[in-house]
């Protein structure tokens, strides 16, 4: 009779699947992992365990299990802005820098049935000045199942629905219901079985690609795993170049190795070049920001001042790299802010900027004291000083979401609205949960006469202000509490339903 594994087993296989797969699941998909466990395990858990934990058994093992694991749902031309940016601004870069002639080599990794890096080499072909010879595709996937149905190149309907009709007859002949990729398009794609979550030199070289595509990958791994992985393929890139994401997954607080780009309505990253460690500061997210104080009221000014005290004790727990004090120099480890948020909470931006010339001058470039100089600068109607300070800050963490938000809040305030919404969507995409960079999104598309995605933007600005966390409103709310935020959005969305 075979025996269900036990809770603890269950959670020794969570363990074990992020460790060898890089792959994370949440209490909520406990009972998911107990039926796959029960499955691969035929009733000896404990043995199966115990494989798995094995480096030298549990390779084919592994494979099965990714196959179970993770959502291979994938089509042609998906996310096609980035399609775009890749064929019109990536490709040619590396073309061009490829003096003697060789293909671009760009490395498809998570590939699963293929679509993807067949869409890759079909764009190159559609493209003015580029064609088959400009690219070398490698693709690879955990996943043999998939491999395998890559391989065969043969897809339905449902796989082809953003392939646009004329290039579709071009690239695939019917066979029977499916339709077949053309053997010239198979033939330029090589793959390949890999785990992305494991250290593999004929994977990684260093240098060897000059594009990756790892999207909706990273989404399942560990924080841990997503960091190493990150690490491995900016060593991969050369200098300069392009990786592109899945359209929520960000670097943010991951890597201080690229450089955001934004085109083609769309964002990607570019590889730094090369430079010591003291001419590139590390990542540093958002400071006075999410997961800070969550379920603490905005609107209860009575706790007000446990808000704040709060906020400045948590500020460098969320920063990556806190500044901490050399031995024997004296200073504290880092700087006390309270009173310049208590002096910005009442608007008195004068005394918050006293406040910040006060610290101690090894806090002049601190992230967080840039961060709440820039606010107190903007909200106080120093624009051009405001943005000299978000320069500051950028140049040392591009993937900074405050920076943006507030440099964003200076443009939109000189009248610059198109400007303005390209950094209110950086900061949006580098910190999904921003509220308030999704308010002013859909602020300014309505101004701007983007109704459709006006409504859409606002919808979520409203479902997120009712968990924004609120030390990130006491910082960026321009004094407003969360209800007249949240009346705000309301009275939008209400005037959609007027005019319609």
């Amino acid at each position: 009779m075979n025996a269900d594994p036990t809770a603890a087993q269950v959670l020794q296989f969570r363990d074990l699947i992020a460790q060898r797969l890089g792959l994370q699941f949440d209490d909520t998909r406990l009972a998911q992992l107990a039926r796959v466990l029960n499955l691969h395990a035929g009733g000896n858990s404990a043995a199966y365990l115990s494989m798995l934990g094995s480096a030298s058994n549990s390779a084919e093992a592994l494979h099965r299990l990714a196959a179970d694991l993770t959502v291979t749902e994938t089509y042609f031309y998906r996310n096609a802005e980035q399609i775009d940016a890749f064929v019109d601004l990536a490709m040619p870069s590396c073309w061009q820098a490829h003096l003697d002639g060789s293909p671009v080599r760009v490395l498809s990794a998570g590939c699963a049935s293929g679509e993807e890096p067949y869409t890759l080499a079909i764009a190159v072909r559609e493209a003015a000045g580029l064609g088959a010879h400009s690219l070398a595709l490698r693709a690879v996937d955990a996943n043999p199942a998939m491999l395998v149905k890559a391989a065969r190149a043969r897809y339905a309907a449902w796989s082809l629905r953003e392939l646009p009709p004329e290039i579709q007859a071009r690239w695939f002949v019917r066979d029977g219901e499916m339709q077949a990729l053309k053997e010239s398009v198979r033939r330029s794609v090589r793959f390949e079985q890999r785990n992305l979550a494991q250290d593999d030199e004929a994977l990684w070289g260093a240098g060897r690609y000059d594009i990756v595509f790892c999207r909706n990958v990273l989404m399942y791994f560990t924080l841990e795993q997503v960091k190493a992985a990150v690490a491995r393929i900016a060593a991969s890139l050369v200098p300069g170049g392009y990786l592109f994401l899945g359209h929520a997954e960000t670097l943010r607080g991951v890597s201080s190795d690229f450089h955001l780009c934004h085109s083609h309505a769309t964002f990607y990253y570019q590889r730094r070049q090369l430079a010591t460690a003291e001419e590139v500061a590390p990542a540093v997210p958002l400071t006075i920001s999410t997961r800070a104080l969550q379920g603490t009221p905005l609107d209860d000014f009575a706790r007000w001042g446990e808000v704040i005290d709060r906020a400045s004790q948590r500020i460098h727990a969320l920063t990556a790299t806190p500044l901490t004090a050399p031995p024997g120099e004296g200073k504290p480890a880092q700087p006390d802010l309270r009173h310049a948020l208590m002096c910005l909470h009442k608007e008195q931006f004068e005394q918050t900027l006293t406040q910040i010339n006060q610290l101690p001058p090894a806090y002049a470039d601190d992230p967080d004291v840039l961060l709440l100089k820039a606010v107190s600068l903007s909200q106080s109607g120093a624009l051009v000083l405001a943005q000299d300070v978000c320069q500051r800050l950028l140049a040392r963490d591009e993937l900074n979401a405050g920076a943006h938000y507030v440099k964003a809040l200076c443009k939109e305030e000189e009248g610059a609205c198109a400007e303005a919404l390209e950094c209110y969507r950086s900061a949006a995409y580098l910190d999904p949960g921003f509220a308030l960079a999704r308010l002013h999104i859909g602020l300014l598309e309505r101004r701007m006469g983007d109704m459709a995605a006006a409504r859409h933007d606002l919808a979520q600005a409203l479902m997120l202000l009712q968990h924004e966390d609120p030390a990130r409103l006491l910082l960026f709310g321009g004094g407003f509490p969360r209800s007249a935020l949240i009346g705000l959005c309301q009275a939008e969305l209400a005037a959609f339903g007027e005019e319609a």
